[in-house]
């Protein structure tokens, strides 16, 4: 199993923290010593040394400085800046719009020969048809306080996206729980359109298309949804954060995971008599 999705960077931020409280107790100050000499309130020092808050450069460098470790700072700054890194959060990508998040993927779907995609909750983006990605990310515009025209941009911009999928060279492995095709997403005809839609693509060359049904016996359990580009990079979407892992072995650990439930996915025609089974559940 691979570790939760937010473990990495929680863990990355907790190494900071711990690195910072030790510099203070070999100083032989207490916390609100600390505080006072780097001119902040106790509660926050309290907050780092908890990794509840990352620290800013500056707030490291005061550190160092107040425990005589001014050495040490620009190393601690590049761990605080990656650990960081891992974590963005969904309030900060959205400010500029669900369109302009959607563009800013393309680039890495377009440096991505094969893709590897776990879901289990939709339909994944590159496979999903505009009507149906007009209601995921209406939710997501309704979620974040953005126009429902910005939703409807993004769709488009999605779909456009999912092209590359066409492209010659490329390759496209999913798995999808049978669940995925019976939530209601979509209004019944968006719904029926899409699962049309999983027919055809997954009779494409490139494309394999799995599916976990209901009654398998697991051999693993449902995962967080997640998406693998070229063994080098996973995704992780979250409720608050899409986590971004770039750490081969922990790469390794999702790529180990997603051979164990595609193991267990039937494929061709058992997969495609799931599929129509959920297109006839919608009458």
């Amino acid at each position: 199993m691979p570790a939760s999705p937010s473990s990495s960077a929680q863990a990355a931020r907790q190494t900071v923290a711990d690195s910072l409280r030790d510099l203070r107790k070999e100083a032989g100050l207490t916390v609100v010593e600390l505080a006072a000499a780097c001119g902040w309130h106790y509660s926050k020092t309290s907050r780092i040394e908890n990794a509840l808050t990352g620290p800013s450069a500056t707030d490291i460098r005061r550190w160092c400085t107040a425990t005589g470790a001014e050495d040490r700072a620009q190393d601690l700054v590049i761990q605080s800046v990656n650990a960081e890194s891992l974590y963005r959060q969904w309030r900060d990508q959205v400010r500029s719009g669900l369109r302009r998040i959607q563009e800013t993927r393309a680039t890495n779907f377009r440096k991505t020969q094969c893709f590897r995609i776990y879901s289990s909750s939709l339909v994944p983006g590159l496979l999903q048809t505009e009507g149906y990605a007009r209601a995921v990310l209406g939710m997501a515009a309704t979620i974040h306080d953005l126009p429902v025209d910005d939703s409807v941009e993004a769709a488009h911009a999605r779909t456009e996206r999912s092209r590359v999928i066409h492209e010659q060279g490329r390759r496209l492995a999913v798995v999808v729980e049978e669940s995925v095709l019976h939530c209601q997403i979509a209004a019944p005809d968006a719904m029926a359109a899409q699962l049309g839609y999983l027919l055809t693509a997954g009779a494409l060359p490139p494309v394999s298309l799995g599916v976990i049904p209901a009654a398998t016996r697991r051999t693993h359990w449902p995962e967080e949804t997640f998406h693998v580009y070229d063994d080098k990079l996973v995704s992780v979407e979250l409720v608050s954060a899409e986590v971004n892992v770039t750490q081969p072995a922990e790469v390794a650990q999702y790529l180990k995971a997603f051979e164990r439930l595609r193991s267990m996915a039937v494929y061709g025609a058992e997969a495609r008599a799931l599929v129509v089974k959920a297109i006839e559940a919608l009458r």
